[in-house]
């Protein structure tokens, strides 16, 4: 049973499947907007546009309603718990098989853990291998010498085996999906800190640093390259991705002692414009070829000293060839996702400013880590004002996200979406 306000006046509803000549009715004003509150498992709002003379018959529905910001973190956190509980086991018996499964494609692990568990979780380190464009044993010995080229003051340290054999070994669109896999896996099966994972790779794991870094950074807390190629990729999306470099300063193979100098001047050059992003760190080591030594373990602290920005107020959204739907707190329609096209996106007070020459339109994940839900907001798109009102937080929008990704600390309590 559901108590109905408008205006004051209040009626009881049976709800379900109850007779239509046993709905509640109450009054409303011709033409003019209504809001009312439901009083069921706890209250939520609603507003309905006006309507006509004579009787209208209207659905409620629970999930749609209005909530709070202390019952959306309530509703994220129960809904959370609920999908973890379902994907325990399956997540538990992944990792103890050492192999991650997504889209079809298998993935190997190795994993080594340091330290005793810190409040919050272990942080989570995924460490690529060298090797690509060799027989299958040739890459089998670059993963087991993975696992064993860090180590850490904490953290759980994960060498995955790439599934191919090719030069491009974390390249390949295959990889996304299971590095999302793996670190759902983990935070669900062992308690890892969504918050606090990291990713780095050698040689051609550098190559895959430079690939992953800028379309997966919000999974990521920072990045290292080391020894590695950036290709075709450039830095714009690692705004909020503290990332570093290192290379030894006779690697001269590929010129990756040059383009790793030059990929650095880009972090520095991105930095001088942006003073809030781009962090960085760019390390090469005079008279060292490709084999650094292990000097580059040095970066590690520095790693471990930043978390994730799960809801930062700028953004730099760059597809790869590569595409994602989603980027921090902006998202796409699926399958429309452009290679190249490119998004900036800036929150400031209650006002948020789009660019973009590639994109007409995108949807808005919003939280109130970003902006005050329960005041209106305004969006300029390109310079017109796309939206102004408020955007309400519902128990379905944090349903429809949660089951779009899985990242607790990253679901919205609304959305919107807008065109240009």
């Amino acid at each position: 049973m559901a108590t109905i306000d408008i205006g004051g006046t209040t009626a009881e509803s049976r709800a379900g499947t109850a007779d239509l000549n046993d709905m509640p009715e109450l009054p409303a004003a011709v033409g003019e907007p209504i809001e009312g509150r439901v009083a069921f498992d706890g209250a939520r709002a609603f507003a309905l546009p006006g309507v006509g003379l004579g009787r209208h018959t209207v659905d409620l529905y629970w999930d749609e309603l209005w909530i709070g910001e202390d019952e959306a973190a309530e509703v994220i956190r129960r809904e959370y718990a609920r999908l973890a509980d379902a994907r325990h086991e399956q997540a538990m018996a992944a990792i103890e098989g050492e192999a991650i499964t997504a889209g079809g494609t298998t993935m190997r692990i190795l994993e080594r853990t340091f330290g005793d568990e810190p409040e919050g979780g272990h942080s989570l380190w995924i460490s690529m291998h060298g090797g690509g464009g060799a027989p299958a044993e040739v890459n089998d010995q670059q993963w087991r010498n993975q696992i064993r080229l860090y180590e850490l003051e904490e953290g759980i340290y994960v060498a995955p085996r790439a599934p191919s054999d090719t030069w491009n070994l974390w390249h390949q669109g295959h990889i996304d999906p299971l590095f999302a896999a793996l670190i759902e896996s983990y935070v669900v099966a062992r308690g890892v800190n969504p918050d606090r994972v990291y990713l780095l790779g050698y040689s051609a794991g550098g190559d895959g640093v430079y690939q992953l870094g800028p379309r997966m950074a919000d999974r990521f807390a920072a990045a290292a390259m080391m020894a590695g190629h950036p290709n075709e990729t450039t830095p714009e999306g690692l705004r909020n991705l503290p990332f570093a470099v290192l290379m030894g300063g006779e690697d001269n193979a590929y010129n990756r002692a040059r383009v790793a100098a030059e990929f650095g001047e880009k972090l520095a050059a991105l930095r001088e414009s942006d003073a809030e992003g781009y962090e960085h760190r760019t390390i090469i080591y005079p008279g060292l070829g490709h084999w650094m030594d292990r000097k580059d373990a040095e970066i590690l602290p520095w790693m471990a000293s930043f978390a994730r920005q799960a809801w930062p107020r700028r953004v730099v959204w760059k597809q790869d060839d590569v595409t994602h739907d989603r980027f921090y707190w902006l998202a796409v329609p699926e399958g429309t996702a452009k290679a190249r096209a490119m998004i900036t996106a800036e929150v400031s007070g209650q006002t948020i400013t789009i660019e973009s020459a590639d994109v007409q339109s995108c949807t808005l994940l919003l939280h109130d880590d970003l902006l005050d839900l329960d005041q209106p907001i305004s969006v300029i798109a390109n310079g017109t004002q796309v939206f102004s009102g408020t955007v309400r937080r519902t128990e379905q929008a944090i349903r429809d996200a949660l089951a779009a990704r899985f990242d607790r600390r990253m679901a919205p309590s609304a959305s919107l979406t807008v065109s240009w």
